[in-house]
C-alpha cells in the first residue's frame, strides 16, 4: 500500500464515518492484504475503485466489518453498569413514574455483549416490575457482520462466565455444551439497527441515558466535539452520557457536566 493510497483511504473513511486511521498504516495493510489477494485486486487503487464505485455497497461493508474493532465482552468495564444501577435507573423511575418509559441506547453495540448486559441490569432493578414498564433498548452499529451475531444471541459458554451465576441462569439457555442462548425477554428488548453516527440522529423521543464506549478513540477532536454535541441535543435534561473509562472529552467543548470520569450528564 503506498502513502497515496493509505491516504486516500483514510480520507475516505474519515469523511463518511468520522473513523480516523492515520496512524495505523501496518494495521490497516495487515488488516487488509490478505482480503485483497483472496479477492483477486492487483493494487489498493484498483480496491478502492471498486469500493466507491460498488452501487450494491458490499466491499464499502466488507471494508468497515474488516476494519473496525470489535473487541468486546460482558460486564466490561462494571463501575459503569453499577452507576446505571444505583444512580440512573432510580431517577429514571422517578422522572417516568407515569409514562413507564425507560430509553437508553447503546451506541457502539458491536456484537451485542453491551446491550445485553444493560438490558440485564434493567430486568434485576425493576425486579416484579419489569413487564410494566417499556424498556426497549436500542443497540447500533456500523458493522452488519456484528450486528447480526448479536441478534442470534448465541455465546459461548466462557464469554458467560464473567456474569453472577443467578444472571446465567437467568438470562441464558443451554443450546450445547460449549453455547448458550441469550433469553427470549431479554433478546426481544434489544432492538438492534445499523447506525453510522456520523448520520443525523432520527430520534423522535430524547434519551435518558446514552452509552458510546471505546468508538470515539478512533474520531479526531473536531469529530468528537460535533457527536458530543449532536448527544447532547438528544439526551432529556438530567440525562447521562457514559464513554469508555480510558476516552475523554474536552469539558470546554461540550455543555455536558462532568459527573465522574467517563460519566458526563445534562443539566436539568
Amino acid at each position: 500500500m503506498t502513502d497515496v493510497e493509505f491516504n486516500r483511504l483514510v480520507h475516505f473513511l474519515e469523511s463518511r464515518y468520522g473513523i480516523n486511521l492515520a496512524s495505523k498504516k501496518v494495521i490497516v495493510q495487515g488488516r487488509l492484504d490478505n482480503y485483497l489477494a483472496r479477492q483477486g485486486y492487483d493494487n489498493y487503487g484498483d480496491y478502492l475503485n471498486a469500493v466507491e464505485h460498488d452501487r450494491s455497497g458490499h466491499e464499502l461493508q466488507n471494508m468497515l466489518n474488516i476494519l473496525t474493532t470489535n473487541h468486546t465482552y460482558f460486564w466490561r468495564e462494571p463501575d459503569h453498569f453499577i452507576f446505571l444501577k444505583d444512580v440512573i435507573l432510580p431517577w429514571i423511575v422517578q422522572k417516568e413514574k407515569n409514562t413507564h418509559d425507560i430509553r437508553i441506547w447503546s451506541g457502539a453495540s458491536s456484537s451485542g455483549e453491551e446491550p445485553y448486559t444493560i438490558a440485564m441490569v434493567v430486568k434485576e432493578f425493576l425486579g416484579l416490575d419489569y413487564g410494566k414498564w417499556d424498556t426497549t433498548l436500542l443497540a447500533t452499529d456500523l458493522s452488519s457482520e456484528v450486528l447480526k451475531y448479536a441478534m442470534k444471541g448465541v455465546y459461548l459458554k466462557e464469554k458467560i462466565e464473567v456474569l453472577p451465576p443467578s444472571w446465567q441462569r437467568a438470562n441464558f439457555k443451554k443450546i450445547d455444551e460449549f453455547n448458550y442462548r441469550v433469553s427470549d425477554d431479554i433478546r426481544n428488548n434489544v432492538m438492534f439497527r445499523k447506525f453510522n453516527l456520523m448520520d443525523a440522529f432520527p430520534f423522535r423521543n430524547r434519551m435518558h441515558c446514552v452509552f458510546l464506549r471505546n468508538v470515539m478513540i478512533y474520531f479526531s477532536e473536531d469529530t468528537k466535539r460535533n457527536l458530543i454535541n449532536k448527544i447532547y441535543d438528544i439526551l432529556e435534561p438530567g440525562g447521562y452520557l457514559i464513554i469508555g473509562n480510558t476516552e475523554n472529552i474536552d469539558k470546554e467543548a461540550t455543555q455536558l457536566e462532568y459527573v465522574r470520569p467517563s460519566i458526563f450528564r445534562k443539566a436539568l
